[in-house]
């Protein structure tokens, strides 16, 4: 009996391990909400290069003066890479406008679709929403 229970005891191990990763990533509905769209004008603060997923964080200026932080989800930093981002594209003070959708709980979190410069060069950052680079 003990010989009979030692292979599946090994494959629920090695399913539980593989699948360990796949749960720390989340699809785009988990999160953010496609029916809230959000275009952010600001100044970069920090480019964060992680893994699954870059963070973009701006400060934006209100109409009524004040300053908020966003955090804007970008695809996986090997994505960006090959779109034609570098460690140098978006340094903190780069200004960049910025097309998403705002996080299901209101926070100033933002899953990015693209970005514009002031010089009006546009990268897609989108990794899990539902736009392809040529919608945004």
């Amino acid at each position: 009996m003990r010989s009979m229970l030692t292979p599946l005891i090994g494959a629920a191990v090695a399913a539980a391990v593989i699948a360990a990763p796949a749960g720390a990533h989340h699809a785009f509905a988990a999160e953010f909400d496609a029916n809230r769209p959000v275009n952010l004008e600001g100044t970069v603060t920090l480019m964060e290069w992680i893994n699954p997923h870059a963070w973009i964080h701006i400060e934006v200026t209100n109409d009524d003066g004040t300053v908020e932080a966003w955090s804007i989800e970008a695809g996986a930093p090997n994505g960006l890479i090959r779109r034609g981002f570098n460690r140098e594209s978006l340094l903190p003070g780069t200004r960049i406008l910025v097309a998403g959708y705002q996080a299901k709980d209101g926070a100033n979190r933002a899953n990015g679709s693209s970005i514009t410069f002031e010089d009006g060069r546009k990268l897609f950052v989108g990794g899990s929403n539902p736009d392809l680079p040529e919608n945004r």
